[in-house]
């Protein structure tokens, strides 16, 4: 007979999750005597205390919602029985409050990494092929494909080769209000450090975001050796030349500027570098209740870890956060910082007013199934991947990272986009943390992805990287599965390979444009 468990986050809390596979039934009774009124499953809340209708449900000792009727304790405590709590307003945040002391270094700890000419450090050597136009992606992917069979095996030092395919770049509202976003987005990720500062464009010609707007002249860091392009600048394969004839000749023409990339990306060899090179974006997916009980804490410890080495860490999406903005204001280094995680907080209500619809959006029925009522719960697990420090700069959508430590970046929760504008912001190393499972992954840089559950780790074997499930199961602490994290991405970054990696789980760039598509 199994014994019934439920972990309770907060001494204070009058809320717990159900720990058990599969859930409870009622009748069943915990160790200290609480008993099911009702079957309550897996991750789900059960009430500790009597509630009245219109008291507080506290989780993570934060009101998550209040009761819409009665709720008996040992009842399940659904999102059909709370009414959620009003947006925390933007006015009157605390700023700096919380200020917690410097970490200790972490010193000793180094990958293996290729070291770039604009001094970054890549984890992979990959070969991207920009583009310039959503009307080149086919041709692109073509020649991509044809690459990879025909030259790559030639190469055995880089690793892939990528077309870097999107839906932008011409149309009416190349010039509208934020349009800088997604052209900002584009030219970064081309920069990213698994690279190797090497641009290769493929443009049509007659496209509204031609080269030299994509890359204005110097934006390059550093030309590679044997190009015909000036040193900062893109080299550029024009499909409307008029020395293209043909199909074949269009494709020719790119494979042939390809292998000179490809040549001086084989050159580039692994050398020890610090831990401090490395910059890691957190992100999580189908995220349940156990999101911010094992992998998101888990991944917090590592990331205290990794700043405390040097490293660069990045936690984002706006519309998950934005219910624990005072958490986070209250950790900000500076003013400024603070000030500008409001400024993006404000985008994002000013976003929804202009759709005419609210934040309780953003629960999926994935996640209400995997136990996470609305977006306030949802949110108090999402903080804790950035760990404990204070967070020390904040980027805007787009942006390319230009300091270390903990960062935030301010994107959506879409995972692709997510993923897509840290890639731009300059990370070689990805970690994704998920309770209901999703099959994602980045073609750019290597993705470790972590189980909340044991029952996703078992059944994704080959999908999962880390299974940090085992914290709710009592076999490992939270610092346990902190620690495996960190060593991990030190071995990842130096070429392990990952599940993502090995079944080639690639998305397709996600751009993210504030502007009204007109």
């Amino acid at each position: 007979m199994k014994i019934a468990r439920y972990i309770k986050m907060h001494e204070a809390d009058n809320v717990a999750i159900v720990v058990n596979d599969g859930g409870l039934p009622a009748g069943s009774v915990f160790p200290d005597g609480l008993a099911l009124v009702e079957g309550v499953p897996q991750g789900h809340k059960v009430a500790l205390l009597d509630l009245a209708e219109g008291d507080p449900v506290t989780r993570y000792n934060v009101t998550i919602g209040y009761a819409d009727q009665a709720i008996p304790r040992g009842s399940w405590v659904s999102e059909k029985v709370l009414r959620m709590p009003g947006a925390r307003s933007l006015d009157g945040l605390p700023i700096g409050t919380r200020k917690p002391a410097p970490l200790p270094p972490l010193e000793g700890y180094t990958f293996q990494g290729y070291r770039n000419a604009d001094g970054s450090v890549g984890t992979r050597n990959i070969l991207a092929v920009s583009t310039t136009v959503q009307c080149v992606s086919g041709v692109v992917e073509h020649a991509v494909k044809r690459i990879k069979e025909e030259l790559l095996p030639r190469y055995p030092n880089v690793d892939d080769v990528v077309g870097l395919e999107h839906i932008y770049g011409c149309g009416v509202a190349i010039d509208a209000p934020g349009a800088e976003v997604p052209i900002r987005t584009l030219r970064n990720i081309s920069k990213n450090p698994n690279f190797g500062n090497q641009v290769m464009v493929v443009s049509l010609g007659c496209e509204k975001l031609p080269p030299t707007r994509l890359f204005p002249s110097g934006s390059i860091p550093i030309a590679s050796a044997n190009l015909n392009a000036p040193a900062g600048e893109p080299d550029v394969v024009c499909l409307q030349d008029g020395a293209h004839v043909g199909f074949n000749s269009m494709i020719d023409s790119i494979m042939r500027t390809a292998e000179h990339h490809l040549s001086a990306l084989n050159a580039r060899q692994r050398e020890t570098v610090p831990a401090a090179e490395l910059v890691v974006g957190v992100q999580c997916g189908g995220s349940d209740a156990f999101s911010g009980v094992t992998a998101n804490p888990a991944v917090g410890f590592a990331t205290d870890l990794l700043v405390r080495a040097g490293a660069t860490v990045m936690f984002s999406e706006v519309t998950e956060v934005r219910d624990g903005i005072d958490q986070l204001t209250s950790r900000a280094e500076t003013p400024e910082v603070a000030q500008a995680m409001i400024r993006e907080m404000q985008w994002y209500d000013d976003y929804l007013k202009r759709g005419g619809v609210d934040r309780s959006a953003n629960t999926t029925p994935g996640n209400k199934k995997g136990g996470l009522s609305n977006i306030v719960e949802k949110a108090m697990g999402s903080i804790v991947k950035s760990g404990s420090g204070a967070i020390n700069g904040v980027l805007s959508p787009g942006d390319k990272l230009t300091q270390k430590g903990l960062i935030y970046a301010a994107t959506p929760a879409s995972d692709f986009i997510c993923g897509t504008l840290q890639l731009a912001a300059g990370m070689n190393i990805h970690v994704f943390t998920t309770g209901r499972g999703t099959p994602y992954g980045l073609a750019a840089v290597p993705v470790i992805k972590v189980a909340t559950r044991n029952d996703l780790a078992q059944r994704w074997h080959d999908l999962m990287d880390v299974n940090a499930g085992r914290i709710a199961s009592g076999e490992a602490s939270i610092e346990d599965v902190g620690w495996e994290l960190f060593r991990l991405m030190l071995e990842v970054a130096s070429g392990k390979e990952t599940w993502a990696e090995h079944w080639k789980i690639h998305n397709s760039l996600a751009l993210f444009n504030p502007a009204p598509v007109t």
